[in-house]
């Protein structure tokens, strides 16, 4: 289990949170009800609502509709909008990370997909090596360059959040390779 530090700070209703790249969130609300708005990181503003000292929670994130931005050569389906957060007991990860790999591999890269072109033809190594693309595009191009590299990827996450967060790089890599091979011809 890694060490977390929690660090934020109260100025009247308002709690600012903080992470080690600075001003994370702001939350407002308490015990029982929360709304908190994303300043540095991803994701929407999210509402909490649970009984306090039961462990129950409800949470909602309102997030703007992403169908209008994700290109239609490749399907939306469940991988734009992946699971919620939850704990996850000692053996659960590995599940998560097959079934975010299934998830993957079923709606970016079934036959006759866009994502299948983009590796049966090797499109997405011969974007890498045209040496154009600026380093940011080409490091997360390289994360689906080949099956192998996909699967490798999302099973080195570490946990729930962090494969989660791993599906959803590949799904903006396979985004972004289509809309660069559309353009490229």
């Amino acid at each position: 289990m890694g060490f977390r530090l929690r660090r934020s700070a109260r100025l009247g209703p308002l709690r600012f949170n903080f992470s080690s790249g600075g001003l994370s969130s702001i939350s407002v609300g308490g015990r029982g009800a929360s709304f908190n708005i994303p300043v540095n990181r991803s994701g929407g503003p999210r509402t909490t609502v649970g009984l306090p000292g039961t462990g129950l929670s409800w949470s909602v994130e309102h997030t703007p509709n992403r169908a209008a931005a994700i290109p239609t050569a490749i399907p939306a389906g469940p991988a734009g909008g992946l699971p919620n957060s939850r704990r996850l007991r000692p053996g659960q990860l590995d599940a998560l990370k097959q079934s975010l790999l299934a998830m993957l591999r079923q709606e970016l890269f079934a036959p006759g997909s866009t994502g299948e072109q983009l590796w049966d033809h090797g499109l997405v190594s011969r974007l890498l090596a045209d040496g154009s693309l600026p380093a940011r595009t080409s490091g997360l191009l390289a994360l689906i360059e080949t099956p192998e590299a996909m699967e490798a990827y999302v099973l080195r996450a570490q946990g729930q959040d962090d494969a989660k967060r791993r599906a959803q790089r590949c799904i903006t890599a396979a985004q972004e390779a289509a809309r660069l091979a559309n353009g490229w011809g």
